[in-house]
């Protein structure tokens, strides 16, 4: 079980939408979660390894993205990746 945080701590918390001409993607992010995750991309290994980030790092993320995959998924991971570090 994660170690509890202080009820002080809470409040660390973002809401980020970003739809481009390729992606559609929604995000919310508490970064003093308990490692709580849903996360649909489309691309398993990248909600794997989004889920991971949540899970190890006690951050919960809630996040789902859509994206132009035809043409390749490096639009959609690119802002899956600007999306969580503007969060």
């Amino acid at each position: 079980m994660p170690p509890r945080r202080p009820a002080a701590a809470k409040g660390r918390t973002a809401t980020i939408e970003r739809k481009t001409g390729e992606t559609d993607i929604k995000l919310t992010m508490d970064l003093d979660g308990q490692g709580v995750y849903d996360v649909d991309t489309g691309n398993g290994f990248l909600d794997h390894m989004v889920s991971q980030i949540s899970r190890h790092g006690l951050i919960d993320i809630t996040l789902k993205a859509k994206g132009d995959v035809h043409v390749g998924w490096h639009h959609l991971v690119e802002d899956v990746a600007i999306t969580l570090g503007r969060a």
